[in-house]
């Protein structure tokens, strides 16, 4: 019992500090209610600023895509219990985004700055879409067993862990990675967009594309069918088209870039 009690404090502790750390990125994103931003004024000289942003970016995408492999996970589960694995992952993701903001060395320079108070207005509505077209596509594929509670949950009731379904529910059958959107949106939908929000911008954009032939790879192993055909139905980040549109998706996108 009392290992059990401990995977589940473990896993608590975990998304507490995963909610901490997705409320801080709201405001070092956009700017306000936080000490430091993406957007703060530099402190550094700009080659070694922007040496360290993007050591910090590839930290980040090296674990987060990393470590949801299938192969880093049945090497972790050796020395962590099955039902923790989850939350180690979020727990080691928050840790990664805790590093970036403490570290993290604005570049200086303006590439826009949307006077018109119309347009603010309708960027920063856009830039609230997104944070909250994240947290609700959570919710609607299982929002507890993507950041591990679920798992240690059911592990505090001694019952076994069974898979989440898969579904397409609302956005997600118009969009393959409606969550990935609206990281888009939060990301780059800001009234003054600074060198460092560019970098930022850009470079998790780029890594938004591989991890999702990543992720899509793993979904097609673990699912089979049932993912090949949602594949060639649904777009993947743009409503409209088909699936097999993706090649084109990738070509419109990289040209925002």
């Amino acid at each position: 019992m009392f290992k059990r009690v401990s995977i589940f404090a473990y896993g608590v502790a975990c998304y507490a500090v995963f909610f901490a750390t997705f409320l801080y990125a709201v405001g070092f994103v956009g700017g306000f209610l936080v000490p430091g931003s993406l957007d703060s004024a530099p402190r550094a000289g700009l080659l070694p600023s922007l040496l360290i942003d993007l050591g910090l970016l590839c930290v980040f995408a090296l674990q987060h895509s990393g470590m949801a492999r299938p192969a880093f996970k049945r090497w972790l589960t050796r020395a962590v219990a099955p039902e923790a694995e989850r939350s180690t992952y979020v727990l080691a993701s928050s840790l990664a985004l805790i590093a970036l903001f403490a570290f993290w060395q604005p570049l200086g320079g303006t590439v826009w700055n949307i006077e018109d108070s119309f347009g603010r207005a309708v960027l920063y509505a856009l830039f609230a879409f997104g944070w909250l077209l994240v947290l609700v596509t959570t919710f609607l594929i299982n929002h507890f067993d993507l950041f591990g509670l679920r798992q240690v949950w059911l592990a505090l009731l001694g019952k076994p862990y069974t898979a989440v379904p898969f579904r397409t529910p609302g956005p997600y059958r118009l969009v393959r990675h409606p969550l990935y959107v609206g990281w888009l949106f939060a990301f780059w939908c800001t009234p003054v967009m600074t060198a460092a929000h560019l970098l930022f911008a850009a470079v998790t954009t780029a890594y938004i594309l591989v991890a999702i032939r990543l992720e899509e790879r793993d979904l097609v192993d673990a699912l089979g069918d049932d993912y090949r055909q949602y594949r060639e139905r649904v777009p993947m980040l743009i409503p409209g088209g088909k699936g097999a549109g993706e090649p084109r998706v990738r070509q419109r996108i990289l040209r925002i870039l």
